[in-house]
């Protein structure tokens, strides 16, 4: 299973090598985090990024990318700092820049900190996801051939920029482009914010620290305001729009090109919702079959937490979950390399433009979704399997409360599902147009005058794989077409496209939810059959419990389209049921099959061999020696030696009986 998970052998024993590398490290020590000051973590992870820029510089770039999905899990906050650098401000070079500029800033040390540090300058203190709105400006001034920079207001002060505050000489500063007084939107233009010798700020660059954060504080997020902040034009990556000496500016016939590498942030956090998900199951499922409370018959053994049927349903629905996340971040990491190398060509044949524009929006939708759904999916799992742990669960040191507290910054950045798309998508099916395999169920539902339903009442019918997909496919079809009405109904009121749009917001988000529970089972279910025949047993009860118990959860869609009878749901429920137990058999070695070392998984609670209480209690002893009280004599003496007046009141006695008089 290990091996079918990460994509071979091969990989597998890749992986294993980057665990042991970096549990031999000293400089890769995570369990004292609980106790260590904000400038001490910052000061470590900034020796674990020297050290990693050294390995950037002599590995393949899918040898350090898989090493990097490894660190996520191990430090999310140094996954971060490093990331910055290398996935968005060189992410932005390698996908807005020319072949000449690139090459210049590779010169300069672009990708192997060789000279500087980047960032990356999109949000606002008053502007996020909405990039067509930021306020800073990029001015260009022909008689100098120079841009110039500025910030206009508070609001467009740039906020939450990771590495700005201790960490980069340059940032990749999104902008808008000002040529001859007339506005041509927001562009990409790198600007130098510390001299890399003196590292004392550039003129007209002020930074400053955003202050305490909720999680992740191995990254030195900072704010950045430029007052008339002057570079040379050829700073403006120019790949897609081009701005001459003259000011002349020539923009590309599709926009859309210059945001294909953007996706690269949605589409690592799919993949990285499953890894975390991977690391809080293991925990919490192993530390349930080590956990014993109350038994039937005094005398005997207390029952394992895994043997409830309570908990099994707290936790054996998430493993399904965080397969079917596994997969689909599998799929869609295929399909943005794939992308992404037609993309980069030089250029693109006019044959071509077309079908890699179409591409690219599905696939733009596609990560937009499974990332904000994804990333709501492993916040649960974090925090269910965090409540399952009981008391225990409160601690830091468990691995839980703060894998919760850095995760949760994932359900914010990079934005939240694209709904656009499915609307087009219903358009172009009602039109018999083609339709991407993602959304290919529409077709049927679109153009049949009756919709399908479950016809047998049979166990066995009623909860097959097959009927389940026709079930989803039904659901997302009806919310897809429902937001596409009510988009109508908006439009027949005289509201004008972008109000109709805001108007069907919710049902559109709704359809969105519901498009990718149908799309994470359908790309299950192609799994299974390139998945090994001994697996195969094990993967279709996984994949028929997360259609099952997403269903169950969303049991009035079912019957809103007609596809199943409230018999039908509760013999879903029935089956869930008897899944969880069958399931529960294997529990242990599925989370083994993630194939995390207790160095990554970093706590007692989910430590291989269960000596689990040992464990827990030497880390906790480790670090917190016993020492002196420091305010003991200023203020615990005090308290206890004090001299206190009789309080004067009615006397309290007891008498004979002990009883209150």
């Amino acid at each position: 299973m290990t091996y079918f998970i990460d994509g071979g052998k091969e990989l597998t024993l890749e992986k294993e090598s980057f665990m042991l590398e970096l549990e031999r490290d000293p400089l890769w020590k995570i369990d004292d985090y609980p106790n260590i000051s904000l400038a001490e973590i910052r000061e470590r992870t900034m020796a674990k990024v020297r050290r990693l820029a050294d390995d950037l510089a002599n590995s393949s770039k899918e040898k350090f990318t898989h090493k990097m999905s490894v660190i996520s899990v191990i430090d999310p906050g140094f996954w971060t700092r490093f990331g910055v650098h290398i996935g968005l401000f060189f992410g932005a070079l390698q996908g807005q820049a020319t072949p000449s500029q690139l090459a210049y800033w590779l010169g300069k040390g672009a990708l192997t900190m060789q000279g500087m540090i980047g960032c990356f300058g999109m949000t606002e203190l008053g502007h996020g996801s909405n990039v067509a709105g930021l306020e800073t400006t990029a001015t260009f001034d022909p008689d100098t051939d120079e841009f110039v920079i500025h910030t206009p207001t508070l609001t467009a002060t740039k906020w939450w920029i990771g590495g700005a505050a201790h960490t980069a000489t340059h940032c990749a500063v999104y902008a808008q482009l000002i040529v001859g007084g007339r506005r041509h939107g927001v562009k990409t233009f790198i600007v130098p914010l510390r001299d890399p010798t003196t590292f004392q700020l550039m003129p007209g660059v002020n930074i400053g620290d955003i202050g305490k954060k909720m999680g992740r504080d191995q990254i030195d997020n900072g704010w950045i305001q430029f007052t008339n902040v002057r570079i040379p034009r050829s700073y403006m990556l120019m790949k897609h729009t081009k701005v001459k000496s003259d000011g002349e500016v020539i923009k590309p016939a599709l926009d859309q090109l210059a945001y294909g590498a953007l996706i690269q942030g949605r589409v690592s956090m799919v993949s990285d919702s499953a890894n975390v998900a991977k690391r809080a199951l293991t925990i919490a499922v192993r530390y349930a079959t080590v956990r014993r409370q109350f038994s039937s018959e005094p005398g005997q053994p207390e029952t394992k937490l895994l043997d409830y049927p309570i908990h099994q349903h707290r936790l054996i629905p998430l493993l399904a979950q965080t397969f079917a996340m596994a997969f689909a971040a599998r799929e869609m990491n295929t399909k943005y390399l794939s992308i992404m190398k037609r993309l980069n060509r030089a250029k693109l044949a006019d044959n071509e433009v077309a079908s890699v524009l179409e591409d690219l929006k599905e696939t733009h939708a596609t990560s937009a979704g499974l990332k904000a759904f994804c990333t709501w999916m492993c916040l649960n799992i974090i925090d269910q399997c965090r409540q399952s742990l009981g008391g225990h669960g409160y601690s830091a040191y468990t691995g839980l409360s703060t894998a919760y507290q850095d995760f949760v910054v994932h359900c914010t950045w990079e934005g939240t599902p694209l709904m656009d798309p499915l609307h087009a998508m219903a358009e172009r099916a009602k039109k018999g147009l083609p339709l991407p395999e993602n959304v290919s169920y529409l077709a049927l539902f679109v153009k049949s005058t009756r919709r399908p339903s479950c016809k047998s009442d049979a166990k066995g019918d009623v909860c097959s794989l097959t009927t389940l997909k026709e079930a989803w496919g039904c659901v997302a079809a009806n919310a897809i077409i429902q937001a596409a009405r009510e988009f109508e109904d908006a439009s027949k009121r005289g509201l004008d496209k972008d109000a109709a749009y805001e108007a069907c917001s919710a049902a559109r988000l709704h359809a969105a939810r519901m498009h990718t529970f149908a799309h994470l089972l359908n790309h299950f279910i192609s799994i299974l059959e390139t998945s090994p025949a001994p697996l195969r047993t094990m993967l279709v009860r996984l994949a028929t419990l997360f259609a099952t118990h997403s269903a169950s959860q969303h049991s009035g869609e079912f019957l809103a389209c007609g596809y199943y009878t409230p018999e039908q749901i509760y013999t879903l429920k029935q089956c869930i049921n008897d899944l969880c137990a069958e399931i529960r058999k294997d529990a242990v070695n599925l989370v083994a099959s993630f194939n995390y070392t207790d160095f990554v998984i970093n706590s007692p609670l989910g430590c291989y061999d269960g000596n689990v209480y040992e464990r827990y209690f030497d880390l906790v002893r480790r670090n917190n020696p016993q020492k002196p009280v420091p305010y003991f004599e200023s203020l615990i003496k005090p308290l206890l030696t004090r001299s206190i007046e009789p309080v004067v009141g009615p006397k309290l006695e007891i008498d004979e009986q002990g009883e209150e008089d």
